[in-house]
């Protein structure tokens, strides 16, 4: 071993200096052993052969972009239909009205893309785990693509009646199967190919294409709004941004198409460890072995997903109809904050790498508990524009602290054999739950106690649960993930680790 790399990996102040060793309480030479068990690290003595050493993928920047297109789709295709939800109420469903039970239907059209999600969780998740995570992504791109597409292309209430809102359900729950399957894909891929010690800062482009999906799509509908009658809005300007999801797909099937398939998922299906059984043995095998981070990761998505719904699903209707803030205005409230958010999530995600995931997700139960309140107060009788952007932004705040952190620890929380799976079915059926209904349940329970206040509530409910849930939660920043040795960056690291251990 060369001077230079004993000096690397040299125990003290070198050491910690050190991006491989960022985290020695988990880098102790010989000490530490990866469980096949579910929750992650424990320490036994062993020591690293160079063959349980992965080299993260040198073409990490082209692996990055060909997973966040695949959710840069996914919630640009939300983003547009929360930001033309009013639009929607008057185009698919009979009536003039824009609030009350009618805009409820539109928001349980939303909801019923999430509703299946979980089917999709079930069916993609496992077949992740027994085919491949590149596989699986490529079909569920084509799914989202062709989804938005028709979702563009449908006739109106007008045109064909009660066919028009049947029409407009098949679509979000073709969606919503698709959804099932990427971005928990997406995150098992990228948190697969990443080095332990810069997880964090690479998953975090997922939440950023998220966010620019989102951020686009808000840009596209404030400018259509600004320069579209609103009868020429009606009759064809919704169309226009879900119709753009057509190019959106094909580059994004083209990026997908490029990548190849996880190292970490290679090295653990040619492992004599690769659980057997195909269909349901496989899911109630996963589910009783791995029930216990499956409980944590519903639990930490409940909480996120409650954030982030209130913010990009339900916020735009708040305003409009709560704070006579006009369409063009609420929407500028809402895309500046997501542009605000797309700037600093990756700084917030490396953050992670240095001091761990569980500090910023207790920061953002805090927030959540805290103020919520605070925010709605401000949104609601703030008066003028600044005064309710603050509120806003607050929210925008708690969505930022899970959003960041979320998809490099939930992954991390399973063996990498079963990890597909068991993250598409705990993510899924919480994301349900939550998520896609959030803007529903809120609607409908502002409409049945006139209190105005319910959002803000819902908000402290989803930083309990956070909280009581961290405490069960291991921290996973900067340790093997489960089921595989260390990652590093490159191969020179590689074989300093493996010789310092002989």
């Amino acid at each position: 071993m060369s001077p230079e790399v004993a000096e690397r990996l040299r125990p003290g102040p070198v050491a910690a200096r050190s991006p491989l060793l960022a985290h020695p309480r988990w880098f102790v030479p010989g000490k530490f052993r990866v469980s096949h068990q579910s929750m992650g690290i424990r320490r036994r003595r062993r020591k690293w052969a160079r063959k349980e050493i992965r080299v993260a993928d040198p073409a990490m920047r082209q692996t990055i972009m060909g997973t966040a297109i695949g959710n840069f789709m996914e919630w640009y295709d939300f983003g547009v239909y929360g930001y033309i939800a009013t639009t929607l109420a008057e185009v698919f469903y009979p009536g003039k009205s824009v609030s009350g039970l009618h805009l409820i239907a539109t928001f349980s059209t939303l909801a019923a893309a999430f509703v299946v999600r979980p089917l999709g969780g079930f069916i993609f998740g496992p077949l992740g785990d027994r085919i491949g995570r590149h596989r699986v992504l490529v079909v569920t791109i084509l799914m989202m693509t062709v989804s938005t597409t028709t979702t563009g292309l449908l006739p109106t209430y007008s045109s064909i009646g009660i066919w028009a809102p049947i029409l407009l359900v098949i679509a979000r729950i073709f969606q919503g199967l698709s959804t099932g399957g990427e971005y928990v894909g997406a995150m098992t891929y990228l948190v697969e190919q990443a080095p332990d010690h810069k997880r964090g800062m690479m998953v975090g482009f997922l939440p950023m294409g998220n966010l620019v999906g989102f951020v686009l799509a808000g840009m596209l509908v404030t400018g259509l709004q600004t320069w579209l009658p609103d009868q020429d809005m009606l009759s064809y300007g919704w169309r226009i941004p879900l119709l753009l999801g057509l190019p959106f797909g094909l580059v994004a099937l083209y990026l997908r198409l490029r990548l190849e398939e996880s190292s970490a998922y290679q090295s653990a299906n040619d492992s004599p460890h690769t659980p057997g059984g195909q269909g349901r043995q496989q899911i109630r095998r996963t589910v009783a072995q791995q029930w216990r981070p499956m409980l944590i990761c519903a639990a930490l998505v409940l909480t996120s997903q409650v954030a982030d719904f209130m913010l990009t699903g339900y916020l735009p209707t708040y305003l409009r109809l709560f704070v006579r803030v006009g369409h063009t205005a609420g929407l500028v409230m809402i895309v500046t904050t997501l542009a605000i958010l797309m700037a600093t999530v990756v700084a917030v995600a490396s953050l992670s790498d240095r001091i761990g995931v569980k500090p910023i997700m207790w920061t953002g139960c805090a927030l959540l508990i805290g103020a919520s309140v605070p925010a709605f107060l401000l949104i609601r009788f703030g008066g003028v524009y600044p005064v309710i952007f603050i509120g806003v932004l607050l929210i925008g705040l708690m969505e930022l602290c899970f959003d960041s952190t979320g998809p490099a620890m939930l992954p991390a929380l399973f063996p990498t054999n079963v990890r597909y799976g068991a993250l598409a079915i705990s993510y899924n059926i919480s994301i349900s739950l939550v998520g896609g209904v959030t803007p529903l349940i809120a609607q409908a329970l502002v409409s049945a106690t006139g209190n105005v206040m319910v959002p803000a509530y819902m908000l402290i409910f989803g930083g309990a649960v956070g909280a009581v849930t961290l405490l069960f939660t291991p921290e996973v920043a900067g340790k093997p993930l489960p089921g595989s040795g260390p990652a590093v960056e490159t191969e020179r690291e590689a074989r300093a680790l493996a010789d310092d251990v002989r």
